[in-house]
């Protein structure tokens, strides 16, 4: 009956770690260049910069943790926070740190 017990356990987090294995990466969705649907602002994400179009633009060192972007410029604290509000192939909602909303496509 141990034994039994044993290999559900085992069986179960088998299950668990190639789920999460298999699951798809956010951060690949994320990276490339972004369009506002108004035009007028541009985003780049590559593996190390997300650059917002401004004058000049000025690269910023990002880290993802859950669904939030954090941003520093050089490596400065504090990190400007941008939250993931809907993700997909073609399209990106990000909430700004002034609790601005804007759509960006491909």
């Amino acid at each position: 009956m141990k034994n039994v017990a044993l290999i559900i356990i085992h069986f179960t987090f088998a299950i668990v770690l190639f789920g999460v294995a298999c699951a798809g990466n956010t951060q690949s969705k994320l990276k490339g260049n972004w369009r506002s649907k108004d035009g007028k602002t541009g985003l780049k994400i590559t593996d190390n910069e997300f650059v917002v179009d401004h004058n000049p633009p000025a690269p910023e060192d990002y880290f993802l943790k859950g669904d939030t972007i954090y941003t520093s410029f050089e490596g400065n604290q504090p990190y400007t926070r941008f939250a993931i509000e809907h993700l997909d192939e073609h399209q990106l909602k990000l909430r700004y740190p002034d609790s601005a909303t804007v759509e960006f496509t491909r």
